[in-house]
């Protein structure tokens, strides 16, 4: 029994002597978002406030990311057009992601797994206090102290998270006014140790 608890904390040990863990630059890391209605669409950036990957052995085991809701951005329409304004304080407000009341989001890592030469990344997101499972494809490189993290686009159903403006699925005769439930995001962070 006594070898059996040896060699379980040196196993422990060493365990822990490789893990790494590389935080965020997040003056560089950006996500992006792009929404639908009927016949148009609208796209931005999400600015991370901060986060971090755990690493061994050269592969992401883990890691928890602080989105700010505040940072909402939209690209489409220049900063100078009317429209800009308000759509960024309609995304904020009660409609969309209520802001004032959940400033932050949160992404954790929970299991990742080789694609050939991807990572499938698994993990919860939690948008409004509410939290759901997410999964998505990455292009991960690591050399020494940087790792650089490039997510494909995929898919969220904002409604999962009680994002349902103008959604068919909760409002009907909307016509020209509804908004896809479904949104596109894709992730780009630098990270150092």
């Amino acid at each position: 029994m006594k070898n059996f608890l040896l060699s379980f904390i040196i196993l422990m040990n060493f365990i822990g002597y490789t893990q790494s863990k590389y935080h965020v630059n997040t003056n560089t890391a950006t996500l992006h978002w792009k929404g639908f209605k009927s016949s148009s669409s609208h796209y931005g950036t999400i600015s991370l406030k901060e986060g971090f990957f755990t690493v061994n052995n050269n592969q992401i085991t883990g890691g928890e990311f602080i989105i700010d809701m505040n940072s909402i951005i939209v690209l489409d329409l220049h900063s100078k057009n009317k429209s800009n304004n308000p759509l960024v304080n309609h995304l904020k407000s009660v409609n969309f992601f209520e802001v004032s009341t959940y400033p932050t989001a949160k992404f954790e890592i929970t299991d990742t797994e080789n694609k050939k030469d991807k990572t499938l990344i698994k993990g919860k997101l939690t948008l409004k206090n509410k939290t759901n499972p997410i999964e998505f494809l990455a292009t991960v490189t690591i050399d020494g102290n940087n790792l650089e993290f490039y997510s494909e686009t995929f898919k969220i159903d904002r409604c999962k998270w009680n994002v349902k403006y103008n959604s068919k699925s909760f409002f009907k005769n909307l016509k020209e006014r509804s908004i896809n439930d479904y949104m596109e995001i894709s992730v780009k962070i630098k990270a150092n140790k």
